[in-house]
């Protein structure tokens, strides 16, 4: 059998190595769209051992027949990913089109401009790979190791499908350190030396693709902002773990009488600040940086009240061994934010965290409510904006959870 990596360019579907599934290993799940295979479900001889990250291989079950064509990453977990049902299939920019035109066709008819997430990962067929449109700029995140080898030809389907001139890679995250990938920031092609405007939900934001957070913005929470703005109008809103003024500028598109931004980066607070400015609400929005919780605490000392606090924290629990600690994380947010909502107000609580499903966090938010002293009704749950649709096969690429209470007394 051949165990030459091939060149993305060189690809001929029978030189490649095949890779094997353990005789109990569950195949049907594979067949029916599941797009991974752990190592423990592998046969992993030396071959298989010594194949380079990103090779391409055809995935057959124990009894040997072909179920498609993989990229296989002996150093992960996830030591396969389905490509293609085609085990035949020609990785090349020709197939990177086809499946950059399918998920730039949804957005378009989704999305008046051209400001989204254009490709989410397994959900759009590309395993691994994250792409922000932000307008003329686009931001690849080649989380895996085939979208690695497959860069170049990546960035010019990109480039044929949505004629965008300046494209940055974010090789940056806890995803590529689990591939045993390099960290790095690259203008691959055009420039991208200085924070972007982008227009969402009646309000504009500052992204700064180059030192911000992932991409830059956060377009999954797109919905759950335009929510939490329909119970702002007249209202004081407390936005914290703001980012760049996420929930806080929509609030004030829809209405909202004052804003306090909470984050523990400047620089984030600052492009809040910017986009406020450019949004002509400044004159009703103001920042506050330091650690959440402390702030929680500092603003309950102070007696303050709000009619609208929205909580939207990094991903506390990102993997199932921090589960528990995040979980009571979650709780406390609730407990320290509830603790400052006026009678009758509403109280926002979001979670990004892969391992905690929506009952848990539910429970942990309602939990911490409960804690505070207060009672409550669960009036709305958001999730992530159609630009990040979900595998129904993949739970995990459900991860965003947005739950929004009133609360009595």
């Amino acid at each position: 059998m051949n165990n030459i990596v091939l060149s993305p360019d060189s690809d001929p579907a029978n030189t490649r190595p095949t890779v094997r599934l353990k005789p109990k290993a569950e195949a049907r799940a594979i067949r029916h769209g599941f797009p991974w295979v752990y190592a423990d479900e592998l046969v992993t001889d030396r071959r298989t051992q010594k194949m380079a990250p990103g090779t391409l291989a055809i995935l057959e079950d124990g009894d040997r027949r072909a179920m498609g064509l993989v990229t296989v990453n002996p150093n992960s977990k996830i030591i396969c990913r389905m490509l293609d049902q085609n085990a035949e299939a020609v990785i090349d920019q020709t197939w990177l089109e086809a499946r950059l035109t399918r998920a730039h066709a949804m957005r378009a008819r989704l999305y008046d401009a051209p400001f989204y997430r254009l490709v989410h990962a397994e959900a759009d067929g590309l395993p691994g790979v994250v792409i922000d449109r932000f307008g003329d700029t686009a931001v690849i995140q080649p989380n895996a190791a085939w979208a690695e080898a497959h860069l170049d030809a990546l960035v010019a389907a990109l480039v044929a499908v949505t004629g965008v001139n300046n494209i940055l890679k974010n090789g940056t995250g806890r995803a590529r350190h689990l591939e045993g990938l390099t960290e790095e920031t690259v203008v691959l092609r055009g420039t991208v030396d200085a924070a972007l405007p982008v227009p969402m939900n009646g309000a504009t934001y500052l992204a700064d693709l180059i030192g911000g957070q992932k991409t830059g913005l956060f377009f999954d929470q797109r919905p759950n902002h335009a929510f939490a703005a329909r119970l702002a109008k007249d209202a004081r809103v407390l936005d914290v773990f703001s980012h760049v003024g996420g929930f806080g500028l929509a609030a004030l598109a829809g209405g909202a009488a004052s804003v306090l931004a909470v984050d523990g980066s400047a620089p984030a607070l600052a492009l809040a600040e910017d986009g406020a400015k450019a949004s002509g609400f400044a004159k009703d929005f103001t920042t506050r940086q330091g650690d959440a919780f402390a702030v929680l605490e500092a603003l309950a000392t102070e007696g303050a009240q709000f009619d609208v606090i929205v909580c939207d924290p990094p991903s506390f629990a990102p993997a199932k061994p921090a589960l528990e600690a995040g979980l009571r994380a979650y709780e406390r947010v609730a407990r320290l934010a509830a603790a400052l909502v006026a009678p009758g107000g509403y109280l926002g609580l979001c979670s990004c965290s892969h391992a905690a499903d929506l009952q848990a966090f539910r429970n942990a938010c309602g939990r911490g409510i409960g804690r505070a002293g207060r009672r409550a009704q669960l009036i709305h749950t958001g999730h992530a904006g159609p630009d990040h649709p979900m595998l129904p096969q993949l739970a995990e690429s459900g991860y965003l959870k947005a739950l929004f209470y009133r609360l009595d007394g």
